[in-house]
C-alpha cells in the first residue's frame, strides 16, 4: 500500500512528529487540529468558540488540500477539556457539515497541547 502525505500552508505546521494528513487509497487520516493560526503558530486569542472555530478552520484547510470536502468526513474525534462545552462544539460543528453528520466520538480529557480547550481530528473517505 502506498500513502500519500497531504500538506498546506493554510493549516498549522505540524508540532512534533507526524504529518497533517496522509492518504491511503481514498481514506485520509487526518491528523488532530488545535486552534492554532497558521500565519503565526499561535493559539488564537478567545475561549472555547474562538478556539472551536479555528480548529475547524483548520480542518477545513487540510480537507480542502486533500481534494475533498466535509460532506466526505465520515468520523470525527473531538478532545475537550470541559465537556460542559459540548454543546458549542456541535454548532460550531453543525456551521460546517450538513446532514446526516458523521460518526464523531466527544472525549472528555486533562489538558490537550499548548494549554489548548479542543481538539479535533478527521477520517475522510474520497470518491
Amino acid at each position: 500500500m502506498s500513502k500519500q502525505i497531504i500538506h498546506t500552508d493554510k493549516a498549522p505546521a505540524a508540532i512534533g512528529a507526524y504529518s497533517q494528513a496522509v492518504r491511503a487509497g481514498n481514506t485520509v487520516w487526518i491528523s488532530g487540529q488545535i486552534p492554532l493560526d497558521p500565519a503565526t503558530g499561535d493559539v488564537v486569542a478567545g475561549g472555547f468558540a474562538e478556539q472551536t472555530e479555528q480548529v475547524f478552520k483548520n480542518l477545513a484547510a487540510v480537507i480542502e488540500a486533500a481534494g475533498g470536502t466535509f460532506d466526505q468526513v465520515v468520523k470525527i474525534n473531538a478532545y475537550l477539556t470541559d465537556l460542559a462545552n459540548f454543546g458549542t462544539f456541535n454548532e460550531t460543528m453543525a456551521r460546517y457539515m450538513n446532514q446526516p453528520y458523521p460518526a464523531r466520538a466527544a472525549v472528555g480529557i486533562n489538558s490537550l497541547p499548548k494549554g489548548v480547550l479542543v481538539e479535533a481530528e478527521a477520517i475522510l473517505v474520497l470518491e
